[in-house]
This record gives C-alpha cells, sequence and structure tokens, in this order.
C-alpha cells in the first residue's frame, strides 16, 4: 500500500516475509533514486512504525508502516558551459556532435550540469523555448558515444522530429556483443516497456511500444561478435533489450550484461552513423564517426 500527500509517502509493507528497508522503498517509490533512499536512510529521514531507522538493512515485518518526505525539487533549467565539443557539422540550422562516453545528454535530477546540452549551450546559440532540453530531438545513453543531431531553431526541430516519426532518418551502431552468431543479419521485432520487476530497466513487454533493430554481424571473436546495428524505432534502451532478448547482451552493459564480460566505461555501444533531411535545403546529409580508442583498441585484442 502507497499514499502520498504533500510530499509525504506512506507505504505498508504487507508481505508475510521479511524484507530490507532500501529495497522495500526503492520497489515501491518512482519518485526518487535508489541512492536518493539510501541518503535519506543514513540522514535519519525515513521511519518506521514512527521510529527513525538509520540501517538500509532493516528487516521490515508484516503490518510495518514505512514514511518519509520528498524534498522539494529545486526547478532544473540548462546554462552554458565551458566544456569541450566534438562538432562534426554546423550550420544555421543543424549541429551534428560527437557525444563522448561518460556525458549524459541532458540535465535531469542528478545531473543538473557538465551535459552536452550545456556544452551546446555554450556553443550555439539554440533558439528553442525548452529550458531543459533545448534543441534535443533524439537522444544515446550516457554510456554510449556517437552522433547527435542537435535542431537549433523550431524549423529544424519540427522537421528532424518528423524524420524520426516516419522512421526516414539514418541511424547506424556498432556493438561488440556477447556470443557468436549462426545467422548474419537479421531484425528483432519485439515491443517494449518500463519493467514490471526493475523499474531503472525496460524489457520486452506485450503491452510496450513498437520497436524494431535490424542486425548485421560484421566479424567474430572467442566469445564475441562486432556487430552493426540500424535503429528502425528509436526506444529507450533498444538496442541493449533487444540484444540481450536475442542472447546476445552488449559487452560491457552494467544494467543488461552479464557480469563477466570486457572491462571498459559501460557498453561497447557507438552511433556511429546518422543521415537525415536538411530542414531547409532538403539536400541527404550523412555521417560517420570512429568509435572512442577504447572500443577500437578491445576489438584488436579480440582479433588478437
Amino acid at each position: 500500500m502507497k499514499k502520498i500527500a504533500n510530499n509525504l509517502i506512506t507505504l505498508k509493507f504487507e508481505e508475510t516475509t521479511k524484507a530490507r528497508l532500501d529495497k522495500f522503498v526503492d520497489e515501491s517509490v518512482d519518485e526518487v533514486s535508489r541512492s536518493q533512499i539510501t541518503k535519506f536512510i543514513k540522514d535519519g529521514e525515513i521511519s518506521v512504525n514512527d521510529q527513525i531507522i538509520k540501517k538500509a538493512g532493516y528487516k521490515l515485518s508484516q503490518g510495518d508502516v514505512v514514511e518519509f518526505t520528498i524534498p522539494e525539487e529545486k526547478p532544473i533549467e540548462a546554462i552554458p558551459q565551458n566544456i569541450p565539443l566534438d562538432v562534426i557539422y554546423e550550420d544555421e540550422d543543424v549541429l551534428v556532435v560527437n557525444k563522448p562516453q561518460g556525458m549524459v545528454v541532458h540535465p535531469a535530477a542528478g545531473h543538473p550540469d557538465g551535459t552536452l546540452v550545456n556544452a551546446i549551450l555554450y556553443h550555439s546559440k539554440i533558439n528553442d523555448d525548452d529550458m531543459i532540453r533545448p534543441g534535443i530531438v533524439h537522444r544515446i545513453d550516457k554510456d554510449t558515444s556517437g552522433l547527435l543531431m542537435i535542431a537549433k531553431n523550431n524549423l529544424a526541430k519540427q522537421s528532424l522530429m518528423e524524420q524520426l516519426k516516419n522512421k526516414t532518418n539514418l541511424r547506424e551502431y556498432v556493438a561488440i556483443v556477447h556470443g557468436n552468431f549462426k545467422e548474419k543479419k537479421g531484425v528483432i521485432n519485439a515491443p517494449l516497456g518500463r519493467s514490471k520487476s526493475d523499474r531503472k530497466k525496460q524489457a520486452i513487454v506485450d503491452d510496450g511500444r513498437h520497436a524494431v533493430t535490424h542486425f548485421e554481424v560484421i566479424e567474430q571473436f572467442e566469445g564475441y561478435s562486432l556487430v552493426k546495428l540500424r535503429l528502425e524505432t528509436g526506444r529507450t534502451h533498444q538496442i541493449r533489450v533487444h540484444m540481450q532478448y536475442i542472447g546476445h547482451p552488449v559487452a560491457g552493459d552494467p544494467l543488461y550484461g552479464p557480469k563477466n564480460t570486457l572491462l571498459g566505461n559501460g557498453q561497447f555501444l557507438h552511433a556511429k552513423t546518422l543521415g537525415f533531411e536538411h530542414p531547409r535545403t532538403h539536400e541527404w546529409m550523412e555521417f560517420s564517426v570512429e568509435p572512442p580508442k577504447i572500443f577500437n583498441d578491445t576489438v584488436n585484442k579480440l582479433r588478437g
């Protein structure tokens, strides 16, 4: 049972088997992250049956009532920051950048600055009323590297978003994945939605959103393969979940891959090629960038 009133969250533990306090709160509340819950417990901001509990591993019993207050969120607004930006192309309408691994695309809770958007605002003038995601029409995960197209005005934003909706643009990735393939090409057509067992994950769910990924094997090594992937749709974590679904999770993926994997800076996934129709000239534009050094070095080690 869960109740929210004036930011006060009340949870009633109704299971017969005891459970950890931090795990129960994390699984019951979408409004805060696991790290925030840990901090709340450490700071004495969570009570069980009106008693402050500072142990994350405290065992809850059936009927226990857990309460805590979610602090008011400070408004997030993207500000320009002098952060290095790898610009591949720019004109009055569009900007194409190569995002490094480890960089978040736009400000959000837990990442108020230091993002790609902060760097873009320092580098370019973006005419967009969106105060948090100005110019952003698509995203890639923090630990995925590669190409993003940025809209610098409303004309460009409307055009690029339409192309994404109509699937007329080109987004190709390369990835190192676990295992070897019998087939050289394939199509993964499986709907995606939030996992019912872990709110931080996406999963294949019957009532999920339509999602299609095309893959082609480039090269195979002992225990791993280098593949090219083309997005037909662009759902959250789409490639990562789809590759896990067919038994070939992306190497280094901390969320969807095995623990025994290649050492790196997160998943070995790179948005290599990007193509779209220019919003003003209607000319087809296509760009390609090589994966980061750690990706290429790992491929060479696997070849050896």
